[in-house]
């Protein structure tokens, strides 16, 4: 029956003698490890295509869901996470094996006559996977890709004469946003692809006409006698290599649980962003320039890479293929690999050794962690940033910023710093030591004269306690919260300020409750309250100005950028 079905098949679409002339192709001077690397990338181009077409069912090119669809693919679809990570790492794979590809035909010497237009192609193929990772690296929509991303489009917004077409052209028109992501993906996912099965097919007809490059030194009667069929001797190299290189990625992607994503892209916040691995090296080497000269390189360093590898079989023309005897081309391309190694290890130390950047990294990925877990909430329909709807401190900290951050944060603060910590027990010491300080109310005109407590040791952790208690601070040590009761009611804290939460007309605020939600409540709503800083208040009354709901909002906020406390 299988023949019978086989022997249908072949009267009308001649597939055996298409399999027979694939399989049975000559590998002159035998099969070899050396040639397994164009096998490997077109596997790996196999799978970009499979595991894109796989992400495509599910991503939105919309700058206001692709964030989101991104998030659903990580966290809700089934083994969502490892198909990306797959795409994603295998960006990274198709540069590294494209790399190798290009050094064994060069060592090979497989650019000369008559194999230079396949050289030609290789390199414009080679162009297009850069391409394919610069367009891909902002479909996701987050922080770091579309600052990276944005950073690139400026640079080819440099280009003389053209720069301002080819910018616009990109981004959609004048600014950044949703037609440069559905400009992006179109590359991507039709233009991008298109280009390079093309020049793939190119280079495959003319691979197939002109046959392997085999090793240097031999004769052509020693070749003849070493030549063996593609089928099975080649062909089961590049199994053991495909399996190689798959298992490899797919072990990579387990072990860094896929892909990272960063936070929703903000335009209005500032990030810094680097670019993949593969495009280190160019922006290291802009950090040795400036102004003019920058734009310059960015764009004349690639140019005079490709261009030197486009020249090579124009210069190298002799007939020779011995590496020995090309020591000075050969030079070039090992140049041009240790040069990009080298600025890579450069940028990837410059980057360890900032603390600072090392800082912003860890805000960055604390940021992401939470926002992809708001995500598992629902994403608002405005998407992106407004997945921070769901967090409920988010109308809190939006009114806060408008509001009250301009006298409790930065240099031009009026009051008392309210930022993370505000009410810890760490915060409640240190304004205890120093109440007129920079950070409490040092800056006010009038709240002044307490004086720092004399308290020390156990009476001090004592009396710290007693008013992280009275904040509503979670794990409050009965016993020493009784002992700084004790403290405060037969020392001179009681000479200002009572505990009990209604008494009025002393000389400071009441402390019952103080730092607790309903508290604060009461002072963003009127501090001038008889029982809180009466006339001495130099703050705003904002039940004037919010309503009640947004006043508990304000409330709850601050009273959470204690935060958790052991």
């Amino acid at each position: 029956m299988l023949r019978r079905v086989g022997d249908w098949l072949d009267v009308r679409t001649g597939y055996r003698r298409a399999m027979d002339s694939l399989l049975l192709e000559p590998v002159a001077g035998g099969a070899s490890f050396a040639y397994v690397f164009g096998s490997v990338l077109a596997f790996i181009l196999i799978n970009q295509l499979v595991t894109g077409i796989l992400l495509a069912f599910y991503y939105s090119p919309s700058s206001s869901q692709a964030w989101a669809s991104v998030a659903y693919i990580e966290d809700q679809v089934t083994m969502g996470w490892f198909v990306r990570g797959l795409h994603a790492h295998g960006a990274s794979a198709m540069v590294i094996v494209a790399g190798l590809h290009l050094l064994q035909t060069a060592i090979y010497g497989a650019y000369k006559k008559p194999r230079e237009m396949n050289w030609i192609l290789g390199v414009a193929m080679l162009v297009l996977i850069f391409a394919f990772a610069l367009t891909g690296y902002l479909l996701p929509w987050d922080q770091k890709g579309y600052w990276a991303t944005k950073v690139a489009t400026g640079i080819a917004g440099g280009t003389p004469l053209v720069g301002g077409a080819v910018k616009e052209l990109l981004q959609g028109g004048n600014e950044y946003g949703n037609l440069t992501l559905t400009r992006f993906f179109a590359l991507h996912v039709f233009v991008l692809p298109a280009l390079l099965l093309g020049l793939l097919a190119l280079h495959l007809v003319l691979f197939r006409r002109h046959g392997v490059t085999p090793r240097w030194g031999r004769s052509a009667d020693e070749l003849a006698r070493r030549t063996q069929p593609f089928w099975p001797h080649q062909l089961l190299r590049d199994m053991v290599a495909i399996a190689v290189a798959f298992a490899i990625l797919a072990g990579i992607t387990q072990a860094t649980g896929g892909m990272d994503l960063a936070a929703p892209a903000d335009p209005s916040s500032p990030y810094n962003a680097r670019p993949e691995w593969y495009f280190l090296p160019l922006f290291q080497v802009l950090k040795y320039f400036g102004g003019a000269l920058e734009r310059v390189v960015s764009l004349g360093a690639p140019a005079v890479v490709f261009g030197a590898l486009l020249a090579l079989p124009f210069v190298d023309r002799g007939p020779d293929r011995s590496p020995w005897k090309r020591l000075p081309e050969l030079l070039v391309i090992a140049l041009l690999f240790i040069g990009a190694g080298t600025l890579f290890g450069l940028a990837k130390t410059a980057d360890a050794r900032d603390t600072n950047y090392q800082k912003r990294v860890k805000e960055a990925d604390e940021e992401a962690a939470r926002a992809r877990k708001l995500a598992l909430l629902g994403v608002p329909p405005a998407g992106g940033t407004a997945v921070f709807e769901n967090e409920p401190a988010f109308q809190g900290r939006r009114i806060f910023k408008e509001r009250c951050e301009g006298c409790h944060r930065g240099t031009e603060r009026k009051g008392p710093e309210l930022v993370a910590g505000y009410n810890s027990r760490a915060w409640l010491r240190d304004y205890l030591m120093d109440p007129d300080g920079a950070r409490f109310f040092g800056l006010t005109k009038g709240i002044h004269g307490m004086k720092p407590v004399k308290f020390r040791g156990a009476e001090l952790d004592a009396l710290v306690e007693m008013l992280y208690a009275e904040s509503g601070g979670a794990g409050a040590h009965t016993a020493k919260v009784e002992a700084g009761k004790k403290i405060f009611d037969t020392g001179p804290c009681s000479d200002c300020h009572s505990r009990d939460g209604t008494t009025t007309g002393e000389e400071g605020p009441n402390l019952g409750g103080r730092g607790g939600k309903a508290w604060l409540v009461a002072m963003i709503a009127d501090a001038s309250e008889p029982r809180l800083f009466g006339e001495k208040n130099e703050m705003p009354k904002f039940k004037e100005k919010l309503r009640p709901d947004e006043i508990d909002k304000v409330a709850e906020f601050v009273a959470g950028l204690r935060g958790a406390e052991k």
